[in-house]
């Protein structure tokens, strides 16, 4: 059995994954966003004047709070492009399940039964178990 080609197999099965090819739209679109596109640039070009203020001995309070309010205000409008939203939803989905797709392997390398082996999930539940069965 050779791992590396299983792995590749595995690869392509995640390529053919409707979680993959919204990721892989999502970013294509936010690559194709102007708008958005001139916002990351602004961001960036905030961020490395920021950087440079507060590298200084006698870096400029004031100039230091108005780069952060600036880079606040930028990223918010970053946030609220519906680009970057949908690709937010679908990269939180493309994690999840890589992170649960190494669990199995962790659990695996661990002496885990393959066929069976289930990560445990985390619970948002806020202690209170009467409303699931999973704590």
């Amino acid at each position: 059995m050779d791992i590396i080609k299983l792995t590749r197999e595995l690869g392509a099965a995640i390529q053919q994954d409707e979680r993959y090819a919204k990721f892989q739209a999502a970013q294509k679109a936010n690559d194709e966003d102007k708008e958005l596109n001139d916002l990351m640039g602004k961001i960036q070009l905030v961020h490395m004047s920021y950087q440079h203020e507060a590298s200084k001995e006698d870096a400029n309070e004031q100039k230091l709070a108005a780069y952060e309010a600036e880079f606040n205000d930028l990223y918010k409008k970053v946030m609220e492009n519906e680009n970057m939203r949908n690709y937010e939803v679908a990269r939180v989905e493309i994690d999840e399940m890589m992170q649960y797709i190494t669990s199995i392997l962790a659990l695996c390398v661990q002496g885990e039964d393959p066929a069976t082996c289930e990560p445990h999930q985390e619970h948002n539940c806020g202690g209170n178990c009467s409303s699931c069965s999973g704590c």
